[in-house]
């Protein structure tokens, strides 16, 4: 999700509600403690250099249980983030700890933001030799060289 789609939405909602693809609730008291901009500059496995950059969201779930982001509190802190860092229209990219830090992509259901894990993937699979599809083979069509060492065979 965009950056842009988050603003508009927050302009429609109530409440800045997220949920985690298991059903789990973000509890209502997070705080976002940073919005930022990450750059990513890397050289993936085929040598091809790369750029990325995302908008990070970084929820805390703190002890203040009264504590409610209210949307257009949130649209605020955005469009601040946007001004003082020159955050463009990126894809947002969430920081949110259950064991330990985990890195999500956004969604929105209508209703409640949705964190969906993420994903590692080869960006060069042309270059590493993986098979763009798993090949399908029967045992019956391998053909199996005679060993000397078969029954009957002369070796032994």
């Amino acid at each position: 999700m965009k950056l842009s789609e988050v603003k508009n939405i927050l302009k429609s909602v109530e409440a800045v509600n997220i949920i985690l693809t298991d059903g789990t609730m973000v509890p209502e008291h997070f705080h976002v403690t940073e919005v930022g901009l990450i750059t990513k500059n890397f050289i993936d496995c085929g040598g091809t250099v790369r750029k990325e950059n995302v908008v990070n969201f970084q929820l805390w779930d703190a002890n203040d249980f009264e504590h409610r982001l209210k949307p257009q509190k949130l649209l605020n802190i955005i469009e601040l983030s946007e001004k003082v860092l020159g955050i463009e229209d990126f894809e947002i990219e969430v920081e949110y700890q259950a064991q330990t830090i985990g890195k999500y992509d956004l969604d929105f259901d209508g209703k409640n933001f949705v964190l969906l894990n993420k994903q590692t993937a080869c960006l060069a699979q042309d270059q590493c030799g993986i098979p763009t599809e798993k090949q399908k083979v029967r045992l019956s069509d391998i053909k199996i060289e005679q060993s000397c060492c078969t029954p009957g065979g002369s070796c032994c």
